[in-house]
């Protein structure tokens, strides 16, 4: 993973909100979840949860797509197991360690709107 992309996820990721709402689109899953849906469920006001997806998606750690009217959000898993991944490369200094693989998330269900 380019060393710009880590530092643009990082920043990203250290503000409440947007690790708040980073977190919660991984519990979702790969099908995501509505944009109201998103904003209802962590009391964020549209235009803030819209500034905030903007930070996540700059950081290539959220992925929008339309369906219908209503736009859906996800995160992106390759690029957050890049990150852990980038993270963890030089651990243990190459040698065998604890560090125990991560875990592959849930697979994609139907979306359902």
């Amino acid at each position: 993973m380019d060393s710009n992309l880590v530092v643009r996820a990082l920043s990203a990721l250290a503000h409440e909100s947007r690790l708040a709402i980073f977190r919660l689109l991984v519990i979702a899953g790969p099908t995501g979840m509505p944009a109201g849906e998103i904003a209802q469920k962590l009391g964020v006001s549209p235009s803030s949860l819209s500034f905030h997806l903007k930070d996540l998606s700059h950081a290539e750690l959220v992925s929008a797509r339309q369906d219908g009217r209503f736009v859906f959000y996800s995160a992106n898993f390759d690029a957050m197991q890049g990150l852990i991944g980038f993270l963890t490369e030089n651990c243990c200094d190459g040698d065998q360690c604890a560090v125990s693989v991560i875990p592959v998330c849930k697979p994609e269900t139907s979306s359902k709107t």
